[in-house]
């Protein structure tokens, strides 16, 4: 039978060992977080800042939380840990009350805080577009994305579902006249850089889901429904669109190009697709 001291030394090893690895597992943890492998892509909208601001205080709160939460538990287990023959202690009336209440009164200002940064930053995103935004018409199909643009005349043409065809992705009326100069782009969407843009959504079959991940837009697109968004994009490049949605078995090949591009340029591409 080993001797009490034996059992303290082991202990004392095992408490060594646990220290160790939690002390790598530390380390590592910060490190890869100081690396931003798995962070938010580089933002290039001018709303983004504030929806990656809400984001992150959100992450500070709830990971402050979880690390109280933790000690709280391990200090509770080494308390009230299994001594020999001792027998469970009851917790007093009193202290159950206290906890509750302090636990309770913490949990309801942090949901306050985030409902109420959440909400301030939504009705930014979602309210009215500025006058001088561009309009730009995005259809969703599996599994291409088609984004139309008015022509010199600024109007958009009539469109059907039931016109849509091989040659004619978007369902134009050939006998509306504000749709003759109409642009039609498949999974490549131009923009300009500084210019808030306006984009109505539509899907042709299923739900997709139209995600810029750079520019902090997300939005569901649903049959039989035109949703707009709205944003700012601020930072010239090359982009990708992808679909945030399960929509079908080539899902993970509903992706498409975003060029933010000067004024001058956009004009030049948009001439060159009229002219095809």
């Amino acid at each position: 039978m080993p001797d009490n001291h034996s059992r303290v030394s082991s202990r004392s090893g095992q408490g060594i060992l646990l220290a160790l690895f939690l002390l790598i597992l530390t380390a590592w943890s910060i490190w890869l977080f100081g690396q931003r492998i798995y962070w938010l892509t580089p933002l290039a909208s001018r709303h983004g800042a504030d929806i990656d601001r809400v984001f992150n205080i959100t992450l500070v709160i709830t990971g402050v939380l979880f690390i109280l939460m933790q000690l709280g538990l391990a200090a509770l287990v080494l308390r009230f840990r299994h001594r020999g023959g001792d027998t469970a202690l009851p917790a007093k009336r009193r202290s159950e009350h206290r906890f509750a209440l302090i636990a309770g009164a913490l949990i309801f200002g942090v949901d306050i805080t985030l409902f109420a940064l959440g909400e301030s930053e939504w009705f930014k995103a979602w309210g009215p577009a500025p006058e001088n935004s561009a309009a730009v018409e995005a259809l969703a199909s599996q599994f291409m994305w088609h984004f139309r643009y008015a022509g010199p005349d600024g109007k958009f043409g009539k469109t059907s579902a039931a016109l849509i065809a091989p040659d004619n992705p978007v369902g134009l009326d050939d006998k509306d006249p504000a749709g003759k100069d109409d642009i039609v782009a498949a999974n490549e969407l131009h923009l300009e850089a500084g210019r808030p843009v306006r984009i109505a959504l539509r899907s042709k079959d299923v739900i997709h889901s139209f995600y810029l991940p750079n520019h902090r837009v997300k939005q569901d697109v649903v049959p039989g429904m035109a949703i707009e968004v709205w944003f700012v994009p601020e930072r010239e490049g090359q982009y990708e669109i992808a679909c945030n949605q399960l929509c079908g078995m080539f899902h993970h090949r509903m992706r498409g190009a975003l060029v933010v591009e000067k004024r001058q340029s956009l004009e030049t591409w948009l001439a060159g697709m009229a002219a095809q």
